[in-house]
């Protein structure tokens, strides 16, 4: 029987690749997105992205707009595709921007109400919190997300304990891949290859 799963992610789940300049419009074909090579290594699943660049994880972005927060477009997003099998979670990155001057537990913390969110919607489903690799202050992107190279080096350790004391199934993405050093946020289309064959790697083992 065919089960579902929803990514709930930002650009690097929309598939923006990295930036020669902040004007710059484009996305990575769907066959090489991580989600798209996820769903290939699982034809047993149904595989719904919802990547929205700029997405935090519970805060509005005050350039950006209130529908930027996660945390108040997920309860429509998750009665959308009812019934699920699985939820992964991969945000975070953006919540590192200046401007939302966050300390890297908070951005932990606010992953967690995500899944707190999930639990209450989706009860039935299970969670996967991927944990974002760390960032690189470099390129167009370097003075939105200044001073927040070190804060992203802390995401693998505090989105794991988070996701220890919500019960829900962790993946640290920064053990397979890193950032492109053009911008220092987004993927090359070897990562999103790497990361799509990792993470259904791990739903085969989880849940096979």
């Amino acid at each position: 029987m065919t089960r579902t799963l929803l990514i709930y992610g930002d650009s690097n789940t929309y598939g923006t690749p990295p930036m020669p300049h902040l004007d710059f419009i484009g996305r990575h074909a769907a066959a090489d997105r991580w989600p798209g090579v996820m769903a290939q290594g699982l034809p047993e699943w149904t595989v719904i992205a919802e990547g929205l660049p700029g997405r935090t994880t519970v805060h509005d972005d005050p350039l950006e707009g209130a529908h930027k927060n996660g945390l108040a477009v997920l309860p429509a997003i998750l009665e959308s595709h009812t019934p699920l099998d699985l939820v992964i979670v991969k945000l975070g990155t953006n919540d590192l921007k200046a401007r939302h001057n966050l300390p890297a537990q908070d951005i932990a913390f606010g992953a967690g109400k995500l899944i707190e969110c999930i639990r209450r919607l989706a009860p039935a489903a299970a969670v996967l919190l991927i944990a974002p690799p760390p960032i690189v202050e470099a390129g167009c992107l370097a003075e939105m997300f200044g001073g927040a190279a070190a804060k992203s080096a802390r995401f693998a350790s505090l989105f794991a304990a988070e996701a220890a004391r919500q019960g829900a199934h962790f993946l640290d993405a920064g053990a397979h891949i890193a950032v492109d050093p053009l911008d220092g946020i987004h993927y090359d289309t070897a990562a999103h290859h790497t990361l799509g064959h990792a993470v259904a790697a791990e739903i085969h083992r989880r849940w096979p």
